[in-house]
């Protein structure tokens, strides 16, 4: 049975960082569900992909959903300054369901304080706010927390993130 994944999204994305991993997902079986403050508006990718948004973040509980997934880019920057989709992300790191963030995707997961004493890689520019966040930084193309969170640093880990999240996934 697939999973219901939820994406905070907004624009400005790594556009390779969401397509990918996304197309891997629902190969798979699983649901991808794009949030973002307006249901139904279409935001836009660093690189012109266009994505329709599934729900608003006013609409989306997370107990209605299996995953979290976090793409990078400017995304999660943005999506960190509304405590709406800080929350939410929150919810699943406390409920310790699979959460997939690479990039700039752990940038949210900051911002919801989840991160201290955890392991996890992320893009060159964050390593530091990682390490201010409490996390152990690993500089690897992947690294999977507990059996939970899976972390990935830029489009050329997308490979081996694919892999780990389809795994956590069960698929």
């Amino acid at each position: 049975m697939g999973k219901k994944i939820a994406v905070p999204l907004t624009n400005e994305f790594e556009d390779s960082e969401f397509t990918e991993p996304a197309k891997a997902y629902k190969e798979a079986g699983h649901e991808v569900v794009v949030i973002e403050n307006q249901k139904g508006a279409t935001i836009t990718g660093k690189h012109g992909t266009k994505v329709q948004v599934d729900l608003s973040i006013d609409e989306a509980k997370p107990e209605d959903f299996d995953a979290l997934f976090i793409p990078g880019g400017f995304s999660p920057d943005i999506l960190r300054a509304d405590d709406r989709f800080v929350a939410f992300a929150k919810a699943f790191m406390d409920d310790m369901k699979p959460v997939f963030a690479i990039c700039h995707g752990p940038q949210l997961l900051i911002t919801a304080e989840t991160l201290k004493g955890r392991d996890a890689t992320g893009y060159k520019s964050i390593v530091v706010d990682l390490k201010n966040a409490g996390a152990n930084f690993h500089d690897t193309e992947v690294f999977v927390c507990k059996n939970q969170l899976v972390t990935s640093r830029t489009p050329d880990d997308i490979p081996a993130f694919n892999r780990e999240s389809l795994k956590l996934l069960g698929a």
